[in-house]
């Protein structure tokens, strides 16, 4: 048998120690006391407030009418509310009232105005109480004599609206079509503010001397007034070296599998897209003179304003596509092309 262990021994080598309880310590935080004041009167110990922020708004009422007051709007009626002035005057506690409503009770004057929109709401009641609904016309001057109808400073618009007024064709044709043209990668705002750097290029240079040589439209503005409206000379510039045809080669047509050259008409826009496609030929093949982002459209101005006193390259394109199609006009009627 195994031997035996000695308790009363070995409980005697087993000392137990329990851990000391510390009082935890409260750290006692004092608190900043904070009177609420019932009013905006504050005690004279303390000191006025000064700074940016000091100043306290109003309610929103009172900004409303401030505002309507500074555009000359209909302000909202500050004292239309609950009628403390007229339950005190007929409970006899005048007297006992506040200073500020006794200062309101001696100025009658804004109580006993009627806006616009009790007049517009006592007239949309009449015509409900009469059998009509509240949408119909209300005749203000039945409720006050004294109210005189101010008309609009510009015209109503007709009823209804035309179709076409849509925000997407707030710019001018030619504008959009040129921004859409020059655009490269997708990136339309880089096209607009390029847009209009060209137009303020054309509005702060110096006005064009046209070549006679190379006569603009029938019917153009004088040059100096060109500077006056950028549109116009764009339009003008783009207008006059834009060509009436283009060259369609119809392949076979000649025989022996020869191509037969064709004049085709063009439309304004796809002249216009012509024309535009010439001067972008035209500003690749220039030189900078400076950095930045705005040289495109430096040397696209001044494309055109070389277009406008005939010194640019368009107009001899022009010609070439005119002289051509003047040549090939026989071509219209051969064989080969006309169907019977």
């Amino acid at each position: 048998m195994p031997p035996r262990l000695p308790l009363a021994g070995f409980g005697r080598s087993i000392v137990i120690r329990t851990k000391p309880s510390m009082a935890a310590r409260t750290r006692i935080v004092p608190m900043a006391s904070r009177r609420c004041f019932a009013d905006d009167k504050k005690p004279e110990s303390l000191p006025p407030a000064t700074g940016r922020n000091s100043a306290t708004m109003g309610h929103v009422s009172e900004e409303a009418a401030d505002l309507g007051e500074i555009k000359g709007e209909t302000t909202p009626d500050l004292d239309q509310g609950t009628p403390v002035r007229e339950i005190l005057e007929r409970d006899g506690d005048l007297d006992k009232a506040p200073e500020v409503i006794k200062e309101k009770s001696n100025d009658k004057s804004a109580a006993d105005s009627t806006t616009f929109q009790n007049l517009l709401a006592l007239g949309q009641v009449e015509n409900i109480a009469a059998g009509g609904h509240g949408t119909d016309e209300v005749n203000i001057a039945n409720f006050d004599p004294n109210w005189a109808y101010q008309s609009p400073q510009y015209d109503l618009p007709e009823l209804p609206l035309p179709s076409q007024n849509n925000m997407k064709h707030r710019y001018d044709p030619l504008v959009q079509q040129v921004t859409n043209l020059i655009m490269r990668h997708g990136k339309k705002s880089v096209a607009q503010r390029n847009m209009a750097y060209v137009l303020n290029h054309l509005r702060t240079a110096p006005a064009p001397t046209p070549s006679p040589a190379r006569p603009l439209l029938p019917g153009a503005p004088p040059p100096t007034h060109l500077p006056l409206d950028p549109v116009t000379y764009l339009t003008l510039a783009i207008d006059s070296v834009a060509p009436l045809i283009r060259i369609r080669s119809q392949k076979g047509a000649a025989g022996g599998g020869a191509a037969l050259q064709i004049p085709v008409p063009l439309g304004i826009r796809q002249r216009r897209r012509q024309a535009v496609e010439w001067i972008l030929d035209s500003v690749s093949k220039k030189k900078s003179r400076g950095s930045g982002r705005g040289q495109f459209a430096q040397r696209f101005a001044e494309e055109i304003i070389g277009i406008v006193e005939g010194r640019s390259a368009a107009w001899d394109r022009r010609l070439m596509v005119h002289k051509v199609g003047t040549s090939a006009r026989a071509n219209l009627n051969h064989r080969g092309f006309v169907k019977h």
